[in-house]
């Protein structure tokens, strides 16, 4: 399970506009800004790299401004064929990581968005409680100062490069998750424990 890229964007349809809108300039769809973003492309080769990271904003911008306002949405694109539903996309060569089977998560939160690439494993649970989070945090640490974005934003957000190392362990994400898997494993120990203890008492009526 891998998280690849985590990113904030500001959706051209916000709270105070009509959703994923065309431009009224030409009719032209608008674009997403970079509001934050945290990539990690060591997987990928050192030569394709750039191209990995500018695939990673392409797409990631294409989602947020598709993905209506107050709605979260999950994207799957398997080997070489474009994603679903947004044909414009461009696909990698077969012999990058991110032609492999991986999911774009998104949720739009009235404009604000928060995106994440991970790999085909990954639980979406865990991947919005994740983008649920990140949300949170950011709106805590810059307010509303995202709506008069009109630029990408270049400055590193130290949370979020954080987030992408703390959660690639997806039970870190989600409490419940977390809460679950211990359970799980508590079950496993006891359910072991009642087998043996109870081995010789078995044993003792054959």
């Amino acid at each position: 399970m891998k998280i690849t890229a985590l990113l904030v964007l500001k959706s051209p349809g916000d709270s105070s506009s009509s959703s994923s809108a065309p431009s009224s300039s030409g009719g032209a769809e608008q674009q997403a800004v970079v509001l934050a973003n945290a990539t990690d492309v060591s997987h990928f080769g050192y030569f394709q790299r750039p191209a990995a990271r500018e695939f990673i904003l392409f797409v990631a911008r294409t989602v947020a401004v598709r993905t209506p306002p107050g709605r979260r949405q999950s994207v799957q694109h398997e080997g070489t064929r474009p994603l679903p539903r947004l044909p414009s996309i461009p696909t990698l060569p077969p012999s990058d990581p991110l032609s492999a089977e991986y999911k774009v998560h998104c949720y739009n939160q009235n404009g604000l968005c928060a995106v994440a690439f991970t790999d085909d494993h990954y639980p979406v649970r865990s991947a919005f409680s994740l983008l649920n989070m990140v949300l949170e945090e950011y709106q805590k640490t810059f307010g509303e100062s995202w709506r008069t974005a009109k630029t990408d934003v270049t400055q590193p957000w130290q949370y979020l490069n954080d987030a992408l190392t703390k959660y690639q362990d997806p039970a870190e994400a989600d409490k419940l998750l977390k809460i679950q898997r211990d359970l799980d494993e508590t079950k496993i120990i006891l359910v072991s424990t009642v087998i043996v203890s109870a081995a010789p008492t078995e044993m003792k009526h054959m």
